[in-house]
Order: structure tokens, then sequence, then C-alpha cells
């Protein structure tokens, strides 16, 4: 949450429609608009992902996509200010044609609709070079930006580079390279200059754009008060996280593809969502104004410096208060279909390895090691198995298992786990994980915290696969062997931990320690 001196002047109450509620920016925008005293609806492809937000019984929320003009014409009824803040960062080809004529849509719909303004969050362009010459990425947002500013309706676009606060892409990036590597041989880019802004700047002034003046229909360049290359990121980065000095040896010879690849060996983030960013670092990404300031004021020591930021976001992530992070917005082309109807479903093969077993234990014991897996608390199976798939699925471009949690004893609708994505949780007694891991077809594994007719505890375990053709059917039975020691020990490990009072354990982050982050323990394949 932003600080109590960030927040806005009395004033009129606006209705704002959010559309990318579920990922890292628009789940951190809805609260403060909120605070700011706004009434906010949000535009959301799956509704139930907003579910568990503590702040989703406060907002309205409509079911609908930017890419349809219907829904997006009944989401714009009534609304003053509309945010969009959806973009294809880490999609596959065709994302720009789709960015275009989303963007299109939404300025079209909003006119329709009488809103008042538009706000986009877009990306830092450099100064002097032409679009054609930027990353595709970078262009894309650029193209949005000006479709916005071109029509009908007033415009606010935000433009930011580098943005630093828990559980942003960037800061995760960042705080990965410098902590697992001492010694680091990095791309040419490390030289480039930057100008980074903690995410809590990046939320004001998205909350302030909603007031601003009619006739103000612009682009504002948006950073903090530090420009620095992405070398000096990583120096302050280690001093202010107690690390020793790391020793940085660049190299021209690495590409933005290579470089996205190495990114995605030692961070959590994957190649895919790792590439848009380090093709952002080709350029001097600098602010050439600060205009923002005249309608939005900056409070004494705003915005905040880029030290400042880190210890900010580095506190959260110590005391695991994540509010969100850049893996809550689904990764693009990973499977979204919902469980299918069991067993009475119609659409084909749907394999099954179910297991029970009963647990000397309360089920509020079971239950708490069953919402407390994954990440470092493990999967309580097979360790060497659960490492291999993480390490095939990052091999071909997949997520991989270092996502880990957003927070290390609470999950929602919707939080990422390792390659997993929680697909419905039930309090007490259900949690249903969809896979995201690169599969020839869709699966899902379920936990239950059960109770038996005598009034026993029971664990009951279901994993899902339905097959996509001849190659779906082929893994299942080629991995079905396996099956006994991976879903079956893992089985038997919950009971266990649940009967000793195991329960999910507060993560360490490297940061406390000045150690690397752990790795997982063990999990299903």
């Amino acid at each position: 949450m932003v600080a109590d001196e960030d927040r806005q002047p009395d004033g009129e109450r606006l209705l704002c429609l959010v559309t990318g509620a579920s990922g890292y920016i628009g789940g951190r925008l809805v609260p403060e608009l909120l605070r700011a005293g706004h009434r906010v609806r949000c535009l959301a492809r799956s509704p139930g992902k907003l579910r568990d937000h503590p702040w989703a019984q406060d907002v309205e929320t409509v079911r609908g996509d930017v890419t349809d003009a219907a829904s997006v014409a009944e989401a714009m009824r009534g609304v003053d200010v509309a945010y969009y803040l959806v973009h294809a960062l880490g999609s596959g080809s065709g994302f720009e044609d789709t960015d275009r004529r989303a963007a299109r849509i939404f300025a079209e719909q909003a006119h329709s609709a009488g809103v008042r303004r538009i706000v986009y969050l877009g990306g830092l362009t450099p100064a002097g070079v032409p679009e054609r010459s930027l990353s595709p990425h970078l262009r894309s947002r650029a193209e949005v930006g000006r479709i916005f500013l071109e029509g009908p309706v007033p415009a606010t676009v935000l433009r930011a580079a580098v943005v630093i606060g828990s559980g942003s892409a960037s800061f995760e990036m960042l705080r990965y390279l410098t902590e697992r590597l001492p010694v680091m041989v990095t791309p040419s880019w490390v030289h480039t200059r930057t100008q980074p802004i903690g995410v809590r700047d990046v939320l004001r002034y998205l909350v302030g754009s909603a007031g601003m003046p009619p006739d103000v229909d612009r682009a504002f360049d948006i950073g903090g008060p530090d420009v620095l290359t992405y070398r000096e990121m990583m120096c302050r980065y280690a001093a202010v996280a107690g690390l020793r000095r790391r020793l940085i040896v660049p190299v021209p010879i690495l590409t933005p593809g290579l470089s996205s690849h190495w990114v995605g060996l030692v961070t959590p983030v994957p190649a895919s969502i790792a590439r848009p960013l380090t093709e952002s670092l080709r350029h001097e990404v600098v602010c050439h104004e600060h205009d923002i300031a005249l309608y939005v004021p900056d409070a004494p020591g705003r915005p905040l410096p880029f030290d400042e930021a880190l210890e900010l976001a580095l506190r959260k992530v110590r005391d695991a208060q994540v509010a969100t992070r850049w893996s809550s917005a689904a990764v693009p082309g990973a499977p979204s279909d919902p469980l299918p109807t069991d067993p009475d479903w119609a659409g084909g093969s749907l394999y099954r390895d179910e297991r029970h077993l009963p647990v000397h234990a309360s089920r509020a014991s079971l239950w708490k090691v069953i919402e407390g897996i994954g990440g470092d608390n493990g999967w309580y199976s097979f360790p060497l198995a659960w490492a291999v798939r993480g390490w095939l699925d990052r091999f071909v471009g997949g997520v991989g298992l270092r996502r880990g949690r957003r927070d290390a004893e609470r999950l929602r609708v919707g939080d990422s786990l390792d390659f997993w994505r929680v697909e419905e949780i039930e309090p007490g007694r259900l949690l249903r994980l969809r896979a995201e891991m690169r599969l020839p077809g869709l699966a899902w594994l379920e936990m239950y915290a059960e109770t038996d007719s005598e009034g026993r505890t029971r664990y009951r375990q279901r994993a899902l696969f339905h097959p996509r053709g001849l190659l779906g059917h082929a893994y299942w039975w080629a991995v079905s062997p396996f099956h006994a020691v991976v879903f079956g020990g893992m089985a038997r490990n919950i009971a266990q931990a649940a009967a000793k009072g195991m329960s999910a354990h507060r993560s360490t982050a490297p940061t406390e320690r000045g150690q690397r982050p752990r790795t997982p323990r063990g999990g299903p394949r």
C-alpha cells in the first residue's frame, strides 16, 4: 500500500475501470484507488482469479476481454476513468497486431461510453532512436500509447523504464542476478543508462492521473531521481542487501536472445519475459521531462531514490508481504481451461491417479501442510525428478519451477506456485492446481483434507491429465510407471508431515542471510 503521505486530496468520487487487475501493477492499483475514495470496476477474463484478493468485496468485477468490443462496451458503462494495464509481455508471434486491435477497441468504446480519461502505463522509449529500431515489445507499447493519444478521449500516457518493487520482474531479475552470481560475465547492456522508479511512485502517478484537467492529453516520462547503468544498479543492490562486492565482466557477444536465456537460467524470470526486459536495456532510457509533477505534485523525498526503493522492496520480501508478483498474471500461451466436469466429462480421455490415506492429525494440521506446499517448502516427493522436470520445462521455453510462491503460508486463487497456478481453493478442504509447464495436454493436481464417517482425518489426492493427440496419450503412459514413486510418495509424506505437526514455514529471503535462495525439495513430474 502507498504510505499515508501519498493519499490524494479529497475530491470527486470517480468510477474507475481497471484492466489487468490480476497483474502486478493492476493488483496494487485497485486498493490505492479505493483508498483515494474512488469506486472501482475490474474487467477480467477470469473474474474468479480476483476472488481472494483482500479488496475483492469492495469492487465490481465484470467478465470480458480487451479484444472483445461487446464486453469492453459493457464494462465501460458509466465509467469516468479507464485504466489500460494490459500488454503482451512474454507472448508469442502476432502480439503487435493483438495489442493494436485491443487498444483501438478500448479507445473506441471509451469514446462511445463518454469516458472522461484513459490512463495507460507504457514503456519509456529512448530519445532519437527511430521507432522501427526499437524492440518489438517496446515498439508495440509505444504504438498503444500513440493510439490513445490520437483518439477522441483525453489520455494520460505514463512512460516508465525499470520498476523497482517487491515482486516486479525487473526487481526479481536484478535481485537474483546479483545474489546468485558474485562473479558475472554479462552482456554489454550493463553499461546502458536507465532511470528506475519505485513502484510506490508509479502507483501515486497512476492514481493522481485520474484527476487531471480535461485539456491534458499527452505522455509523461516518469522516473526516480537516479540515473544509473545496470552495472551500477547491481552494485548498489549488493551494498543495500549486505552482499560482498560483485565482480562484473561485460562481454559484447551476448545478443538479446542469448541474454534472455542467460537470465532465464539464473533467475526465476523465464526467457520469454526476460527477453523484452533485456531488449529494453539496449538503448539509454532516461526521462527528458518531469511535467507530471505539475498535475501530481511530489512530496518531499519523492520520487524515491533508488536505494530507498530497494530497501522497501527487500523489506516486503523479508516480511512475506508481497502483494502481487510478476507471475500474478497468467503466462501467455499457458493453458487456462478449467477442470472439466468429472467424471461425466464428454470431452475425451481424462487420465487419473488417485491416492487416499488416513492421517493421524487434525484436518487443520493437514490443511496447513497442503496450503504450504511448493516453493521453499517443497513437494514432499522425489526431489531429483522435480528438479529435472523443472529444468526440462525451462529448456523448452516454459516457466520452470523457480517462480516459487508469493506468500510462504497463504495461497489465493490465481497465485503462481512453481509451474502450477492455483485454480481453486476451498480453505480447509481443497487445493486445485492447474499445470503451466509445457505438456502435450492439460493437467491438474488436487489435494483434499477430509473427514470420514467416523470423524477421522483423511488425505485425498488426484492427478488428472487430459491428453492432446497421440503424443499426449504416449506421455501419460510413459510417465505412469513413476507415479507410484512420485505421487504415492507425495501423499505419504504429506500425511506424515501433518502427523508430525510440520506446517508451512515462512521462507527465508536470500537477503536475510546473504545466501542464495534455496531449491525446492522434491515434487511431482
